[in-house]
């Protein structure tokens, strides 16, 4: 048994927890279903496993830059809370749940290609990372309400592999009006936001009477024609929006130069110069790293989709990769950078009204916003809305994206035991109302609760099914449908 969970501890903690491996290792299998010459299996999964380290270095970049942009805005705002981050909430739980993680993330991800296989939902759900989130979350809500054991890893494998398949199939529709129809669906767990974000923009289409001018049409004079290539004007809206907290949070009495730049960790006796130049170089460090995790998308889908042509006719018949949230990010650049400004805004007008009464009326932490979930999930969802109602549609898609990620998580800690009482929680909008969801019907006492998941899992998949029939496989494309009803 020891040797077993070793082996199992291994593909989890070097293989299926490392997407990078995870997309090199089903581009292989797909080359090899195909019968590609070994130079071409080998060339192709370096290619694809290469791919998504660019995208990873991209990530890193973003996310380094981001960092200190989080610390000026709750500087300057003076908020304090609960900061959702998945790593964070992640690294604490390990310690105690990390063996049952492990056997729900092995079992799980072959449960979720027995689902794929067996029903119409044929998604493969190559996000490794966020497998390993959900699996986390599950096995903590599982071991809250006293379930251990086999039990505990047939339930929680079968919770994972529902919503592994359930999820891509939702944002289909949405995620085809997006990529103009390619073979590629969206495997991120903040779905939920990304469908909230196209359904905005169908609104704002319905209102209008018509949809909008994309997000990539935006009009420059002919001196700020340079904003329209993606990475300068992404850093130049960056830049304005670090010199705003900076000068905000450095302008603060109580604060002062000294005490922001203590806070940012810069040298002692930095001047007004230095530390708004050291705002300049954050900007531009963003624009960068956003720059490389578009040229990693682009690497990825280059090599995985023909690839999966073999897992297609293989393993799973018809199948779709589903990949992680930037695949969206090529198709609507500037969409990405207006969801993630706006869902930061609607995370603060929803940290205001948790403060100003709803979070003592239903017993709610303060949500504060975390910088890495708005930008990945918010910029998704600004391109989701910005394909069903343009820039407008980005805009409010974003905005409710932030919404969304402020008042689930607050919920969340409810169901999460002990590491409910954590300075963090899961920050992405599909941890919030599953774990919302299972948690609380997992609270009934007994063999009565681990039924109860299971049969809302079932309905789940049903309802997917039916969904992928009628919706999908039909062709419905959410901003067509809603272009179409605004003419009548």
């Amino acid at each position: 048994m020891d040797v077993l969970l070793a082996i199992v501890k291994f593909l989890v903690d070097e293989i299926f927890s490392k997407p990078f491996y995870l997309v090199g290792l089903m581009t292989a299998v797909g080359l090899i279903a195909l019968r590609r010459p070994w130079g071409q299996v080998i060339g192709g999964t370096a290619k694809a496993t290469m791919g998504f380290l660019i995208l990873v270095v991209g990530a890193v970049t973003v996310i380094n830059a981001l960092d200190p942009l989080g610390k000026l805005l709750l500087g300057a705002t003076g908020a304090r809370g609960v900061v959702p981050t998945n790593e964070a909430i992640v690294a604490l739980a390990q310690s105690r749940y990390g063996s049952l993680t492990a056997w729900l993330m092995f079992v799980g991800f072959l449960a979720s290609l027995a689902i794929a296989r067996v029903t119409n939902l044929h998604y493969v759900f190559l996000t490794g990372h966020h497998i390993f989130y959900m699996a986390t979350m599950l096995a903590v809500i599982l071991v809250t309400v006293g379930m251990a054991g086999a039990g505990a890893v047939i339930v929680g494998a079968f919770l994972l592999g529902t919503v592994m398949v359930i999820m891509p199939a939702f944002t289909h529709p949405w995620m085809k009006a997006v990529t103009g129809g390619e073979k590629v669906a969206m495997g991120h767990f903040g779905s939920l936001g990304y469908i909230a974000g196209g359904l905005a923009g169908q609104i704002v289409a319905r209102v209008a009477g018509k949809k909008g001018k994309s997000s990539e049409e935006i009009e420059f004079p002919a001196g700020l024609r340079f904003l329209r290539e993606p990475m300068v004007g992404t850093a130049v809206a960056m830049l304005i929006v670090y010199l705003i907290f900076a000068i905000w949070y450095a302008g603060r009495s109580d604060v002062g130069l000294a005490g922001a730049v203590k806070a940012l960790g810069l040298s002692a006796g930095t001047t007004w110069a230095s530390y708004l130049m050291a705002q300049l170089l954050n900007a531009l460090n963003f624009g960068v790293g956003v720059a490389v995790i578009l040229l990693g998308v682009r690497t990825i889908i280059g090599e995985i989709v023909p690839a999966f042509a073999g897992i297609a006719e293989r393993v799973v018949p018809g199948a779709l990769p589903a990949l992680d949230c930037p695949v969206s990010f090529p198709y609507a650049p500037n969409a990405v950078l207006i969801g993630f400004l706006t869902s930061v805004l609607g995370g603060l007008v929803s940290l205001l009204l948790i403060a100003w009464g709803l979070g003592k009326a239903w017993m709610l932490a303060l949500i504060l916003p975390g910088m890495v979930p708005h930008f990945f999930t918010g910029g998704t969802a600004g391109v989701f809305g910005n394909a069903t109602g343009g820039r407008w549609g980005a805009a409010w898609g974003g905005f409710v994206n932030g919404i969304l990620i402020t008042f689930l998580p607050a919920f969340l800690l409810k169901v999460l035991g002990a590491l409910g009482f954590a300075n963090t929680t899961f920050g992405d909008a599909d941890f919030g109302w599953y774990g919302i969801a299972v948690g609380n019907i997992a609270q009934v006492k007994g063999a009565a609760g681990a039924i109860g998941v299971v049969l809302a899992a079932i309905v789940l998949i049903v309802f997917a099914s039916w969904f992928q029939k009628n919706y999908v496989e039909k062709g419905w494309v959410p901003g067509k449908a809603a272009g179409r009803a605004a003419k009548k």
